[in-house]
């Protein structure tokens, strides 16, 4: 039986705090990743789950909410898959640019459901 959702934070490369709802028994991490100033992409890890093994079957349907008032961002992604299917999710946003007022960045969202079966009890 599907478990209710976690609460978790963390915060990405320029310092933004962020919330994450997440399934316990789906999600393995959340990656961000950004444009640098430079040009270059720098990718890392937002959130892992605590958790390194399922303790419960995830469910038809899961969701994953993540939330940065610094950045006025909030959004959620329900998944519904009855076979287990779905291995990563990518979500691209538009947040307010720092560098450029009134200009927008895109920051894009990885969510990693590889998170693996629990070990059979004893």
């Amino acid at each position: 039986m599907a478990r209710h959702n976690r609460e978790g934070e963390g915060s990405d490369q320029r310092g933004f705090e962020y919330r994450v709802s997440y399934q316990p028994d789906w999600l393995r991490h959340v990656k961000v990743t950004r444009q640098l100033d430079t040009g270059r992409q720098s990718t890392m890890t937002l959130f892992r789950n605590p958790r390194d093994r399922r303790k419960a079957e995830p469910g038809d349907k899961v969701r994953t909410r993540i939330v940065s008032h610094d950045q006025d961002l909030e959004f959620q992604v329900a998944i519904f898959d009855p076979r287990g299917q779905v291995r990563r999710v990518r979500i691209s946003c538009a947040v307010p640019s720092e560098e450029h007022p009134g200009g927008e960045e895109e920051v894009e969202f990885t969510l990693d459901s590889s998170l693996p079966e629990a070990e059979p009890e004893d």
